[in-house]
């Protein structure tokens, strides 16, 4: 390894390239949301549009590259060798950070992550050249460029309440304009909306992104000589007005004469504009630190010097970047767009939480939020005592939510939001974005896409008194995560500079070889999990209007159920017998699954039963006792494993050989038992209840004889009181759980008439719900 720095350019390149594909699977939510939750246009055209995007934008990044060079530290205070250490630090840390949060599904930001990675790196590299120097550690502080890194660091943390506050009050008032009827309001409303919109979206994307490149230093003589630059920042005002006139006119011709959709237009613009914008601020994040340390390569080759004594002065100038390099960088992101499965994923966090109907909460609500909560109610109280009644019920008339009837023999799925948020969303988030990339700063697209989505939820009342505490709580993780994201990045960052700085010729094939391992692992499990068919054993909710039709449809539950807790009960009395502490705490896990499917199956009780026909209330009877007995089951399951866990993990006596024979023998008697009950079921073998029925007392004979020989035992040899309690405590849930099953049969056995034809959901609805 005579030439390690040419070694390491090389592998910056190739973590540079994977880098891209990890950063832009992670962040195309953030330019895609908009659209796909409004349901404007086509995923295709969605993609299309963005794709144009990403490609100009990229090129237009050359001035972020900066952020890189000279953004965080002072590079001329350290040497080649030590800047190609923080280099390779911050690279390898980055992408095995960003795959990681991916991986787990945490909420993360490229912005942050490579901030603070370069700042950790920075910061260890200072430390390690001052301890070698014997010098003060007061004096990393002229190591790193700490107005600049101030102010990096203030404009990522400021745009989190920025983007929340403007999204909010552009919503509320264009909401308080155009209302939820907003495609009944006059052609002169909509186009002072577009005119805005556009003149928004166009000017600080276009005209702003446009100084970024070398073209915009050119002299035009139609200019009078002068650059487009200072004609741009000299012609702010009349640019504005101009634009305003022009996309307010040709808003206006395109609604009245046209019969365009302006919204929909605005939605194409801006999801163009803000994969733009994407483009132009985050490429920095995954090719800014590479293209650094291939210009400090040839610097250094050029000059000849030893790599430990070349200072790095030559960072803190102004380099152009290769447009041809950024175009290239632009295509691999494309690319990615399309073929990155992660990237494709559509049901993403944002659009949960700033849904305006019903979705499947994801968060537990907190003390935070129902603090929050409780002091918006407060808030909202309070501006109804001082604003007049009149003006109250004027502006609560703009804010109503159409009443949109669903058909019941079809599903009708409807948008996230209207096309009027998905407008200010992308409109808003571009504009803030655009002019950090203006001004140099590194705004994190995710928090200022995400706060911006979850500021227009807040003012469209989209967080009602049945989902506010959990978006709320939602908010508050999320925004967590993005602090543990900084922490993580630091902390990293400067202890793989660290390693490297023992021996970078021993280090870095090592750390090399295991992020690359660690990638190639994650990739593999990530495919695999992909590929893993969970239909089968997940529960899917009742929508037939029928008894009959409800039995067909939770036939599927039902089977379900009984397989996975035949294996949950199988597993419990294995794992007591073999003392094995990890399989034990794994059944844990499962029948906590299984607990939280049949709650999520209660919880949609109350849909279910609005979508009922009069002539069918006898359905909803039907269907709540069996979630009762699915819930009892479950309940039994998870006090059997609950139990056992505890008992091994408290290191207490082992259960007697008789004791786990006996447990055996009931355990492979519900083994056939709930085998036949899965059969039938799985077949739609109604008739074949009865049969099962029959077997009940035996079962339960056998139970009793069981406990009877126990309570023989205890009063005879028995001298472990834990076991006992174990013993008792299993057989009598086992009882439970029997009972359960056997009372739900009984409903399946009484409700069931052959001779209905069952009323199901077509397959269409069927692969929708699959779909989803």
């Amino acid at each position: 390894m005579d030439n390690i720095y040419l070694y390491m350019i090389i592998a910056l390149a190739i973590l540079a390239i994977a880098d891209l594909v990890v950063g832009v699977s992670n962040d195309a939510v953030n330019f895609l949301n908009s659209a796909i939750g409004s349901k404007a246009i086509s995923f295709r055209t969605i993609m299309i549009v963005a794709s144009l995007g990403v490609a100009v934008g990229a090129v237009f990044s050359s001035g972020m590259m900066e952020v890189a060079r000279k953004g965080i530290f002072n590079p001329g205070e350290f040497m080649f060798n030590e800047i190609m250490i923080i280099f390779m630090a911050v690279m390898i840390t980055d992408i095995l950070l960003l795959d990681f949060f991916n991986s787990v599904g945490m909420p993360t930001s490229t912005t942050v992550s490579i901030v603070f990675e370069l700042l950790g790196a920075a910061v260890a590299m200072a430390l390690i050249k001052i301890g070698h120097d014997g010098g003060d550690f007061s004096d990393a502080i002229n190591y790193i460029n700490t107005s600049k890194a101030s102010q990096i660091i203030f404009g990522i943390l400021l745009s989190v309440v920025v983007a929340f506050s403007i999204g909010a009050i552009v919503q509320w008032f264009s909401r308080l304009l155009l209302s939820y009827n907003f495609e009944k309001k006059g052609a002169w409303v909509g186009a002072i909306f577009g005119g805005v919109a556009l003149t928004a979206i166009t000017y600080f994307i276009f005209m702003k992104g446009l100084k970024g490149t070398s073209y915009a230093k050119e002299s035009f003589e139609i200019l009078g000589g002068g650059t487009m630059k200072d004609f741009l920042e000299a012609q702010v005002l009349p640019i504005v007005l101009v634009s305003s006139v022009f996309w307010s006119i040709l808003s206006y011709v395109l609604i009245a004469f046209a019969k365009t959709n302006i919204y929909k237009l605005i939605i194409v613009v801006g999801t163009f504009a803000l994969a733009l914008a994407f483009a132009g601020n985050d490429l920095v994040n995954f090719i800014g630190v590479p293209v650094a340390a291939y210009n400090a390569f040839l610097e250094w080759t050029a000059s000849g010097t030893a790599a430990a004594a070349f200072p790095m002065d030559v960072l803190a100038s102004k380099v152009p970047t290769n447009n041809w390099l950024l175009f290239g960088a632009g295509m691999v992101m494309v690319l990615t767009l399309w073929f990155s499965t992660k990237a494709k994923g559509v049901v993403k966090t944002s659009l949960d939480l700033s849904s305006q109907g019903e979705t499947k909460e994801r968060f537990q609500p907190n003390a935070l939020s129902r603090g929050f909560v409780r002091f918006a109610m407060l808030m909202s109280q309070m501006t109804e005592y001082i604003l007049p009644e009149s003006w109250q019920a004027k502006i609560d008339k703009q804010f109503e939510t159409p009443v949109i009837t669903v058909s019941k023999s079809k599903r009708l799925e409807l948008p996230a939001f209207d096309l009027v948020r998905a407008a200010v969303n992308l409109m808003v988030a571009a504009v803030l974005i655009s002019i950090a990339t203006s001004y140099k700063l590194p705004l994190s697209t995710t928090y200022v896409t995400f706060m911006v989505a979850m500021g227009t939820s807040l003012a469209d009342r989209a967080w009602g008194a049945e989902s506010a505490v959990y978006r709320v709580a939602g908010v508050i993780n999320v925004i967590g995560g993005w602090f543990f994201t900084a922490l993580s990045a630091f902390s990293a960052a400067a202890l793989v500079a660290y390693l490297l700085s023992l021996n970078l010729k021993v280090m870095f094939p090592i750390l090399l070889v295991v992020a690359f391992a660690l990638l190639i692992r994650s990739t593999i499990v990530h495919n695999k999990k992909s590929k893993e068919v969970r239909a089968e054993d997940s529960l899917i909710k009742a929508e037939s209007s029928s008894v009959q039709g409800v039995i067909h449809e939770s036939a599927g539950n039902i089977a379900n159920v009984v397989k996975r807790g035949n294996k949950i009960y199988t597993n419990a009395i294995v794992g007591l017998a073999k003392q094995d502490l990890s399989s034990l705490k794994k059944n844990q896990k499962q029948v906590d699954k299984l607990s939280f499917e049949v709650d999520e199956l209660r919880n949609n009780i109350f849909y279910f039963i609005k979508n009922l026909d009069e002539s069918s209330v006898g359905a909803s009877s039907f269907y709540i006792n069996i979630l009762g007995y699915l819930q009892d089951m479950a309940q039994s399951l998870e006090y059997i494993s609950k139990v056992s866990y505890k008992h091994i993990n408290n290191n207490h006596k082992k259960l007697k050989f008789n004791q786990i024979k006996e447990l055996k023998e009931v355990d492979d008697c519900l083994e056939n038992l709930f085998g036949d009950i899965r059969e039938a079921f799985v077949s739609r073998d109604f008739d074949a209840i009865g049969n099962i029925l029959h077997r009940k007392e035996s079962v339960l004979n056998l139970l009793s004889e069981k406990i009877q020989k126990q309570v023989e035992r205890t009063r005879s040899e028995e001298s472990s009181p834990k076991n006992t309690t174990l013993y008792f405590g299993v057989l009598l849930e086992t009882k439970d759980l029997l009972t359960a099953t056997m009372n739900l049969m009984e409903e399946y056995d009484n409700a069931h008439d052959s001779s209905v034809e069952p009323a199901t959901i077509s397959e269409s609805t069927t692969n929708t719900e699959e779909g989803e």
